[in-house]
Protein backbone atom coordinates (compact mmCIF):
# COMPACT_ATOMS: atom_id res chain seq x y z
CA UNK A 1 0.00 0.00 0.00
CA UNK A 2 1.32 3.28 -0.72
CA UNK A 3 2.46 5.40 2.14
CA UNK A 4 0.49 8.43 0.98
CA UNK A 5 -2.82 7.03 1.66
CA UNK A 6 -2.22 6.41 5.46
CA UNK A 7 -2.93 9.88 7.32
CA UNK A 8 -6.20 11.91 6.17
CA UNK A 9 -5.55 15.05 4.09
CA UNK A 10 -5.96 17.51 6.92
CA UNK A 11 -2.92 16.02 8.47
CA UNK A 12 -0.30 15.98 5.12
CA UNK A 13 2.47 18.28 6.48
CA UNK A 14 3.97 18.17 2.90
CA UNK A 15 0.42 18.06 1.22
CA UNK A 16 1.58 18.93 -2.91
CA UNK A 17 5.20 18.80 -2.09
CA UNK A 18 8.32 17.46 -4.60
CA UNK A 19 11.13 16.22 -2.64
CA UNK A 20 14.76 14.47 -3.71
CA UNK A 21 16.56 12.44 -1.51
CA UNK A 22 19.78 11.34 -2.04
CA UNK A 23 20.74 7.93 -0.81
CA UNK A 24 17.30 7.47 -0.24
CA UNK A 25 17.53 3.74 -1.04
CA UNK A 26 17.95 2.44 2.12
CA UNK A 27 18.73 3.36 6.28
CA UNK A 28 17.52 7.03 7.20
CA UNK A 29 17.13 8.06 3.66
CA UNK A 30 14.84 5.41 2.72
CA UNK A 31 12.68 6.60 6.26
CA UNK A 32 12.58 10.00 5.06
CA UNK A 33 11.47 9.03 1.81
CA UNK A 34 8.23 7.12 3.06
CA UNK A 35 7.30 9.54 5.79
CA UNK A 36 7.56 12.11 2.91
CA UNK A 37 5.29 10.39 1.16
CA UNK A 38 2.84 9.65 3.40
CA UNK A 39 2.86 13.34 4.47
CA UNK A 40 1.39 13.93 1.03
CA UNK A 41 4.70 14.55 -1.58
CA UNK A 42 5.90 13.54 -4.41
CA UNK A 43 9.41 11.69 -3.83
CA UNK A 44 12.65 11.21 -5.94
CA UNK A 45 15.15 8.70 -4.64
CA UNK A 46 18.59 9.36 -6.01
CA UNK A 47 20.85 6.19 -5.14
CA UNK A 48 23.59 4.21 -6.85
CA UNK A 49 21.37 1.06 -5.81
CA UNK A 50 19.46 0.68 -8.59
CA UNK A 51 17.36 -2.36 -7.68
CA UNK A 52 16.71 -1.49 -3.88
CA UNK A 53 15.61 2.06 -4.96
CA UNK A 54 13.27 0.85 -7.63
CA UNK A 55 12.03 -1.49 -5.37
CA UNK A 56 11.71 0.76 -2.92
CA UNK A 57 9.41 3.09 -4.95
CA UNK A 58 7.74 0.39 -5.88
CA UNK A 59 6.53 -0.43 -2.44
CA UNK A 60 5.79 2.70 -1.32
CA UNK A 61 3.38 3.56 -4.48
CA UNK A 62 5.14 4.25 -8.00
CA UNK A 63 2.14 6.80 -8.32
CA UNK A 64 4.27 9.02 -5.67
CA UNK A 65 7.57 7.68 -5.55
CA UNK A 66 10.14 7.82 -8.79
CA UNK A 67 14.19 6.51 -8.66
CA UNK A 68 16.89 7.96 -10.55
CA UNK A 69 20.36 6.62 -10.68
CA UNK A 70 22.76 8.94 -9.09
CA UNK A 71 26.26 9.13 -7.92
CA UNK A 72 26.66 12.23 -5.86
CA UNK A 73 30.04 12.88 -6.90
CA UNK A 74 29.20 13.48 -10.78
CA UNK A 75 27.42 16.59 -11.21
CA UNK A 76 26.22 14.82 -14.14
CA UNK A 77 24.37 12.85 -12.47
CA UNK A 78 22.84 15.20 -9.58
CA UNK A 79 22.12 17.23 -12.25
CA UNK A 80 19.98 14.36 -14.17
CA UNK A 81 18.41 14.23 -10.70
CA UNK A 82 17.35 17.31 -10.27
CA UNK A 83 15.76 18.25 -14.44
CA UNK A 84 13.66 14.58 -13.08
CA UNK A 85 12.09 16.18 -10.74
CA UNK A 86 11.66 19.00 -13.05
CA UNK A 87 10.65 16.53 -15.97
CA UNK A 88 8.21 14.74 -13.44
CA UNK A 89 6.63 17.33 -11.45
CA UNK A 90 7.45 20.80 -12.36
CA UNK A 91 9.59 21.46 -9.31
CA UNK A 92 11.38 21.06 -6.59
CA UNK A 93 10.16 21.85 -3.26
CA UNK A 94 12.69 19.85 -0.66
CA UNK A 95 16.35 18.78 -1.63
CA UNK A 96 17.33 16.06 1.30
CA UNK A 97 21.08 15.86 1.10
CA UNK A 98 21.09 12.27 2.55
CA UNK A 99 24.03 10.35 0.95
CA UNK A 100 27.30 9.60 2.62
CA UNK A 101 29.91 7.23 3.46
CA UNK A 102 32.39 6.47 6.48
CA UNK A 103 35.72 5.08 6.14
CA UNK A 104 37.51 2.70 8.86
CA UNK A 105 37.97 3.43 12.16
CA UNK A 106 42.14 4.79 11.93
CA UNK A 107 42.71 6.57 15.46
CA UNK A 108 45.90 7.52 14.69
CA UNK A 109 46.48 10.36 11.61
CA UNK A 110 49.73 9.06 11.21
CA UNK A 111 47.82 5.34 9.71
CA UNK A 112 45.65 7.66 7.20
CA UNK A 113 46.20 7.87 4.14
CA UNK A 114 44.85 10.49 1.63
CA UNK A 115 42.98 8.32 -0.89
CA UNK A 116 40.37 7.13 1.89
CA UNK A 117 40.29 10.92 3.38
CA UNK A 118 39.62 12.37 -0.57
CA UNK A 119 37.21 9.45 -1.19
CA UNK A 120 35.17 10.55 1.93
CA UNK A 121 35.02 14.35 1.61
CA UNK A 122 34.00 13.67 -2.41
CA UNK A 123 30.98 12.15 -1.15
CA UNK A 124 29.96 13.40 2.05
CA UNK A 125 31.28 17.14 1.68
CA UNK A 126 31.28 17.40 -2.66
CA UNK A 127 27.98 15.40 -2.92
CA UNK A 128 25.94 18.09 -0.69
CA UNK A 129 27.49 21.02 -2.17
CA UNK A 130 26.74 19.84 -5.88
CA UNK A 131 23.02 18.58 -4.40
CA UNK A 132 22.78 22.05 -2.91
CA UNK A 133 23.93 23.80 -5.47
CA UNK A 134 21.41 22.36 -8.47
CA UNK A 135 18.70 22.49 -5.81
CA UNK A 136 19.59 26.20 -5.89
CA UNK A 137 19.44 26.04 -9.50
CA UNK A 138 15.66 25.35 -9.96
CA UNK A 139 15.02 26.94 -6.56
CA UNK A 140 15.66 30.15 -7.00
CA UNK A 141 13.67 31.07 -10.26
CA UNK A 142 10.35 29.79 -7.76
CA UNK A 143 11.52 31.90 -5.20
CA UNK A 144 12.03 29.31 -2.58
CA UNK A 145 12.41 25.78 -0.98
CA UNK A 146 13.99 24.25 1.54
CA UNK A 147 17.48 22.32 1.25
CA UNK A 148 18.26 20.09 4.04
CA UNK A 149 21.91 18.45 4.99
CA UNK A 150 22.18 15.46 7.18
CA UNK A 151 25.27 16.05 9.59
CA UNK A 152 26.02 14.31 12.88
CA UNK A 153 27.45 14.71 15.96
CA UNK A 154 30.63 15.06 14.12
CA UNK A 155 29.19 18.08 12.81
CA UNK A 156 30.20 19.90 16.16
CA UNK A 157 32.48 17.75 18.64
CA UNK A 158 35.33 16.00 17.84
CA UNK A 159 36.62 12.75 18.99
CA UNK A 160 33.28 10.67 18.23
CA UNK A 161 34.52 9.15 14.55
CA UNK A 162 37.39 8.96 12.23
CA UNK A 163 38.92 12.51 10.66
CA UNK A 164 38.11 12.45 7.65
CA UNK A 165 34.24 12.05 8.27
CA UNK A 166 34.91 14.28 11.01
CA UNK A 167 35.71 16.97 8.72
CA UNK A 168 33.41 16.21 6.01
CA UNK A 169 30.13 16.68 8.97
CA UNK A 170 31.69 19.60 9.90
CA UNK A 171 32.21 21.16 6.61
CA UNK A 172 28.42 20.62 5.71
CA UNK A 173 27.28 22.59 8.82
CA UNK A 174 29.74 25.64 7.60
CA UNK A 175 28.33 25.16 3.95
CA UNK A 176 24.79 24.99 5.35
CA UNK A 177 25.73 28.46 7.07
CA UNK A 178 27.21 29.97 3.97
CA UNK A 179 24.51 28.93 1.72
CA UNK A 180 21.97 30.29 3.72
CA UNK A 181 23.05 33.84 4.01
CA UNK A 182 23.00 33.74 0.43
CA UNK A 183 19.69 32.13 -0.69
CA UNK A 184 18.06 33.88 2.27
CA UNK A 185 17.05 36.54 -0.22
CA UNK A 186 15.15 34.10 -2.42
CA UNK A 187 12.93 32.48 0.05
CA UNK A 188 15.54 29.55 0.12
CA UNK A 189 15.75 27.96 3.77
CA UNK A 190 18.89 25.40 4.20
CA UNK A 191 19.45 24.04 7.18
CA UNK A 192 21.30 20.78 8.76
CA UNK A 193 20.04 18.10 10.98
CA UNK A 194 22.86 16.58 13.24
CA UNK A 195 21.46 12.90 14.88
CA UNK A 196 23.45 11.06 17.20
CA UNK A 197 24.31 7.39 17.33
CA UNK A 198 21.75 5.22 15.30
CA UNK A 199 22.28 1.36 15.17
CA UNK A 200 22.92 1.05 11.56
CA UNK A 201 25.13 -1.45 10.39
CA UNK A 202 27.62 0.89 9.12
CA UNK A 203 27.51 2.07 12.66
CA UNK A 204 28.22 -0.92 13.97
CA UNK A 205 30.48 -1.66 11.83
CA UNK A 206 32.45 1.09 12.49
CA UNK A 207 32.35 1.12 16.01
CA UNK A 208 32.72 -2.36 16.75
CA UNK A 209 29.86 -3.36 18.13
CA UNK A 210 27.25 -5.89 18.41
CA UNK A 211 23.59 -6.42 19.11
CA UNK A 212 24.51 -6.93 23.09
CA UNK A 213 26.95 -4.06 23.06
CA UNK A 214 24.31 -1.28 21.86
CA UNK A 215 23.21 -0.51 25.00
CA UNK A 216 27.11 0.35 26.51
CA UNK A 217 26.56 3.16 24.28
CA UNK A 218 26.53 6.80 25.99
CA UNK A 219 23.27 8.62 26.74
CA UNK A 220 22.24 11.78 28.23
CA UNK A 221 18.93 10.83 27.62
CA UNK A 222 17.39 8.45 29.64
CA UNK A 223 14.88 5.89 28.34
CA UNK A 224 14.71 6.39 24.88
CA UNK A 225 16.69 5.16 22.29
CA UNK A 226 17.06 7.61 19.04
CA UNK A 227 15.66 5.87 15.89
CA UNK A 228 16.04 6.42 12.46
CA UNK A 229 12.08 7.55 12.18
CA UNK A 230 12.75 10.16 14.62
CA UNK A 231 15.62 11.65 12.20
CA UNK A 232 12.99 11.45 9.20
CA UNK A 233 10.50 13.23 11.72
CA UNK A 234 13.22 16.37 12.70
CA UNK A 235 13.53 15.91 8.21
CA UNK A 236 9.82 16.10 8.22
CA UNK A 237 9.71 19.76 10.12
CA UNK A 238 12.42 21.06 7.91
CA UNK A 239 10.55 20.43 4.79
CA UNK A 240 7.16 21.62 5.98
CA UNK A 241 6.01 25.21 6.41
CA UNK A 242 6.03 24.59 10.26
CA UNK A 243 9.84 25.60 10.24
CA UNK A 244 9.16 28.30 7.11
CA UNK A 245 11.61 31.00 9.48
CA UNK A 246 14.01 28.45 10.27
CA UNK A 247 17.64 28.64 8.22
CA UNK A 248 21.14 28.18 9.03
CA UNK A 249 20.32 26.05 11.52
CA UNK A 250 21.79 22.79 12.75
CA UNK A 251 19.15 20.76 14.41
CA UNK A 252 20.40 18.40 16.61
CA UNK A 253 18.82 15.11 17.05
CA UNK A 254 21.12 13.97 19.82
CA UNK A 255 19.45 13.62 23.28
CA UNK A 256 21.50 16.29 24.78
CA UNK A 257 25.07 14.81 23.25
CA UNK A 258 26.94 17.80 22.20
CA UNK A 259 25.35 20.02 24.95
CA UNK A 260 27.33 18.37 27.53
CA UNK A 261 30.53 16.58 29.00
CA UNK A 262 29.18 13.28 30.14
CA UNK A 263 32.81 12.92 32.45
CA UNK A 264 32.75 16.56 34.45
CA UNK A 265 30.66 18.57 36.12
CA UNK A 266 27.44 19.26 38.48
CA UNK A 267 25.83 16.70 35.89
CA UNK A 268 28.71 14.79 34.84
CA UNK A 269 28.16 10.59 34.37
CA UNK A 270 30.36 7.72 33.91
CA UNK A 271 27.75 5.71 32.90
Amino acid sequence: MACASRLPPAARRLEGKVALITGGASGIGECIARLFCEHGAKVIIADIQDELGQSVCKDIGLAVASFVHCDIVKESDVEIAVNTAISLHGKLDIMVNNAAVIDDAKPSIVENNVADFERVISVNLTGVFLGTKHAARVMIPARKGSIISLGSVSSSVGGVASHAYTSSKHAILGLTKNVAAELGRFGIRVNCLSSYFIATRSAMNFFKLDGDERPRVYSNLKGVVLQQEDVADAALYLGSDESKYVSGHNLAVDGGFTTINPAFGLFGSSQ
